[in-house]
């Protein structure tokens, strides 16, 4: 090609550029979120000015739980910390009595409850909550081999469970007229069917399918029967403007791709409920 044709396309294709920008490039097509703006007021501003977001949890995997140096990882754990980047502040994680979640939230112990929580109606009465961004369901947990006899609900009713105190486990148990002890945390409802000192537990299906099962920590136990489906909520303290700034982050989060690629490193990916 000649030197004036290729000066030519050159001023073309600049011409071209300049009146349609758009067309630049494929990245510069793509336009990112959004950056959500922070409150100046409220909850968040409070946050902001003590330069962290106290996070009450408890040790849930595939949510909230600890890996070989101590750190907390996990879905929701991974998903608090951008949050708390995008506040510009650092993340505190704080276990709690599941049983004493609402307590903790209105003494301002912590600023919000994000752990595989269940939107239930005492929830959602109690504490102002985030949009669903989980999908889960409760479901009894026992050993492999006891299995097959017990098909229905019906036949679980001879049973002695272990559940959490205070969780849609619980609340599943009273509502079958299961017979029950209530313990710390879910975890320990395994620990309890493991040792045989509760026949059966109910537990979240996140947890029970990380936590049972070959190659995982209870390779003897298997969960069967779902009682109840339900979704996964953040809550805030009642008035508090924390909620609906997490809303806003998990919209962007999903239109990034943030929500689906962080629940992908935990299997959670089927999960996830749109974001809008």
């Amino acid at each position: 090609m000649k030197k004036s044709m290729i000066i030519l396309a050159a001023s073309v294709c600049a011409a071209a550029i300049a009146a349609f920008p758009v067309c630049a490039s494929a990245a510069e097509s793509a336009a990112e979120p959004a950056a959500v703006e922070v409150p100046s007021d409220g909850d968040v501003a409070d946050i902001v000015a003590k330069g962290k977001l106290v996070i009450g949890i408890t040790d849930f995997e595939p949510m909230d739980y600890k890996d070989e140096s101590g750190e907390w990882i996990g879905f929701d754990a991974d998903l608090g910390r951008k949050v708390a980047e995008d506040l510009g502040v650092e993340p505190e994680f704080i276990e709690i009595d599941w049983d004493n979640k609402i307590l903790e939230l209105n003494n301002k112990s912590i600023d919000c409850v994000w752990n595989g929580m269940t939107l239930t109606d005492e929830v959602m009465k109690s504490m102002d909550c985030t949009n669903a961004y989980c999908n889960n369901a409760q479901v009894v947990v026992l050993p492999a081999d006891k299995a097959a006899d017990y098909a229905d609900v019906e036949s679980l009713k001879e049973l002695q469970f272990a559940v959490e105190a205070g969780s849609a486990g619980e609340a599943a148990a009273e509502e079958n007229g299961f017979s029950y002890t209530a313990v710390t945390a879910q975890s320990d409802t395994l620990m309890e069917v493991s040792a045989g000192t509760s026949d059966a537990s109910i537990i979240d299906l996140l947890m029970a399918s990380a936590m049972t099962g070959e190659g995982t920590s209870y390779p003897e136990l298997t969960h069967t029967l779902e009682l109840t489906t339900e979704e996964y909520g953040i809550g805030c303290r009642q008035g508090s403007n924390l909620a609906e700034f997490i809303n806003q982050e998990f919209v962007k989060f999903y239109s990034d791709g943030t929500l689906l690629e962080t629940a992908a490193k935990y299997g959670l990916e089927d999960a996830v409920i749109p974001q809008e």
